[in-house]
């Protein structure tokens, strides 16, 4: 209630805010506690200690009792602050797994979304109250950072890569979404809305747009348009890996490391294929970069995300390929 109440404390709106709030109130309690101590013992001293004729301090010698004491109770304090923090931060850094997936391009000045089921937004994210929301982010040009203070959230936004952030809303209503990393001469005015809202509404907002397929349809038409599938096939023949069901698994390279198969080797797969060449296979996919857009690499990275949770069937063909015909190993090169 005191975060609701208080006028110059966010409105709490999600499952971690709380958490956010208390070790953040028992560090300015810390503190000021601290400070207001050395201030009185300052007024002590500085009166019982002043200068007075025939009056002289007297050196007093070390105690061990008095050294191990202060060293041991701010180091205590210090753990405990520091194991504090670091639950937080661990929560804060781990989607659960089954977050709903949104997409986001950060650009001067502005905020791009787009959701798995196909709608797009501009400066404004619609997402359900209580469901795990997981933020799936880069930038087109600089580093922006996306700081929702309701959810008490924030995350750098960087070029060239992906950042995760999520969230679970606790409450419905209309939370101030910033830039809080400066990023150009209108960094001010790249603001947006996340407008919380019960599930029932969501959908009928989620089914009110314009059909325009889904986020892993997008990208399968893409691949398939760059004709990525006469390398990336579900036999043994073709020329790239099969992607069926390998987002999210370990992936064995030639020089002997092991990678997972995340968004952003899925992106550096597609953008410098050279990078990371999948165990068996030679380095000849061609580079994307410069080719397809940020919006483009989001679709293509759903794309092979889906292929994990569909089944093989014979016919069927996993698609990225280059442009004119040139054969692209996407993700697993």
């Amino acid at each position: 209630m005191f975060s609701n109440t208080f006028p110059l404390w966010p409105t709490r709106a999600s499952t971690l805010s709380g958490q956010v709030d208390a070790l953040f109130i028992f560090l300015l309690m810390l503190c000021g506690l601290v400070c207001i101590s050395i201030f009185i013992a300052i007024v002590v001293f500085a009166i019982r200690y002043r200068r007075r004729p025939g009056h002289r301090a007297t050196q007093i010698e070390g105690s061990n009792a008095v050294e191990f004491t202060w060293t041991t109770i701010p180091a205590g304090i210090f753990v405990i602050i520091f194991v504090w923090g670091a639950y937080i931060y661990f929560q804060e850094r781990t989607p659960p797994k089954d977050s709903m997936d949104v997409y986001t391009v950060a650009k001067q000045w502005m905020w791009k979304f787009q959701h798995t089921e196909g709608q797009r937004e501009i400066n404004e994210l619609h997402v359900p109250i209580g469901r795990d929301v997981r933020v799936i982010m880069t930038s087109q040009d600089v580093i922006h950072s996306f700081y929702v203070p309701a959810f008490r959230i924030k995350q750098d936004v960087l070029p060239g890569r992906y950042t995760i952030a999520w969230f679970h809303a606790t409450r419905a209503g209309t939370y101030h979404l910033f830039c809080a990393e400066y990023c150009g001469t209108n960094h001010s005015g790249m603001i947006g809305d996340v407008v919380v809202m019960e599930p029932a509404q969501f959908q009928t907002w989620l089914s009110g747009g314009q059909p325009m397929g889904s986020l892993s349809q997008q990208g399968q038409g893409l691949f398939q348009s760059l004709g990525c599938s006469t390398c990336h096939r579900l036999d043994t023949q073709g020329r790239g890996p099969n992607l069926m069901g390998v987002f999210g698994k370990p992936v064995l390279l030639e020089d002997g490391r092991t990678v997972t198969a995340d968004e952003n080797y899925v992106r550096e797969s597609i953008l410098s294929p050279a990078a990371k060449v999948v165990s068996g296979f030679k380095p000849i996919m061609p580079t994307f970069q410069g080719i397809v857009s940020e919006e483009q690499l989001n679709a293509l990275v759903a794309y092979v995300k889906s292929l994990s949770a569909q089944p093989t069937g014979a016919g069927q063909t996993p698609t990225f390929r280059g442009p004119a015909g040139a054969k692209a190993d996407t993700r697993q090169r």
